[in-house]
């Protein structure tokens, strides 16, 4: 009874990226517009695309220990340099999977922006104008009272 090979996996795995990177890059232009909604709907795709990319790596691990090999990256490329002929599909997964993580890497530094940008705006709408003057917003996202308080002390 032979074993899959681990570069079985290899086509569909670079298919995969290629479509995850390709998602990231309509990420990308949908955090440069703000499009929030646009987000809300790309990113469970993405999500699923990126569990479908892990199940598959699994597998191919699964299948390097079984030939005796490391079961992570370091394992398959043992593995395929004693197998030229898987060396174009896993370079190729490599390649792609490097794109994917430095554009992965833009992508956060653009939420990261956004979210300082957010956190400045709810800073400046809690923040007083003038050092007399209450705060407009309070932690909470309420209106805060400007004049005196209502409550009366019974003492």
């Amino acid at each position: 009874m032979s074993t899959a090979s681990p570069s079985t996996t290899l086509p569909q795995e670079l298919a995969l990226i290629t479509s995850v990177l390709e998602l990231m890059k309509q990420e990308q232009q949908l955090l440069v517009s703000a499009d929030t909604a646009g987000l809300a709907e790309l990113t469970p795709r993405k999500a699923q695309v990126v569990v479908d990319i892990t199940a598959l790596a699994q597998q191919r691990y699964q299948r390097l220990a079984a030939a005796g090999f490391a079961a992570d990256d370091s394992g398959m490329q043992t593995w395929v340099d004693s197998h030229a002929e898987a060396l174009p599909g896993w370079q190729a997964l490599l390649d792609v999977t490097r794109e994917a993580k430095e554009l992965n890497r833009i992508n956060g530094m653009l939420i990261n922006k956004q979210l300082s940008h957010t956190q400045s705006l709810i800073n400046a709408m809690r923040t007083p104008t003038s050092g007399g003057e209450a705060a407009v917003y309070g932690p909470r996202g309420q209106a805060t009272p400007t004049g005196p308080s209502k409550r009366y002390v019974v003492g």
